[in-house]
């Protein structure tokens, strides 16, 4: 008797658990989904006119700066705000300072095309930011923008 019971559960918890589907999303989904929310932003703000990285990250370069630019293991310091595609700031912070390879990856990608002095606009898919975990402020698979201002270049 406990041998036929514990078959029946055991089949049943089979049964079951291969009736569940995996829930998370599908990366290339978000990815698709993600440039196209970031295609209509840019054409709502026809002022913006951004590149797109073959990487997927977008950015307009405001001003070039001058004299060399950072490398990856420069160390930075930036004057920066955030916000979401819906426009709802979620961060800033002036004179930030932070070695370049060990910031989010849409940074590292967009801040060596300018020098010091120069400033950029950086539109961000999820998977280039916070990702799916996201922040206490930005939600998981959020596009993120930002303004770089880049102060100071130390190789």
């Amino acid at each position: 008797m406990k041998r036929t019971l514990f078959a029946l559960l055991f089949a049943s918890s089979l049964m079951l658990t291969s009736c569940l589907k995996d829930k998370s999303p599908d990366p290339k989904e978000i990815a698709l989904n993600e440039d196209g929310n970031i295609k209509n932003y840019l054409a709502a703000h026809p002022e913006i006119s951004a590149t797109k990285d073959t990487s997927g990250v977008y950015y307009q370069v405001i001003s070039p700066g001058s004299g060399t630019h950072s490398g990856p293991n420069a160390t930075i310091t930036i004057d920066y705000s955030g916000q979401l595609l819906s426009g709802v700031t979620f961060n800033g912070q002036t004179d930030y300072k932070g070695k370049l390879s060990d910031l989010l990856r849409s940074w590292q990608i967009s801040i060596p095309l300018i020098a010091a002095g120069g400033e950029i606009l950086i539109i961000s898919p999820s998977r280039l930011a916070y990702g799916t975990a996201g922040t206490s402020q930005i939600p998981p698979n959020s596009t993120v923008i930002f303004d770089i201002k880049l102060k100071k270049i130390e190789q």
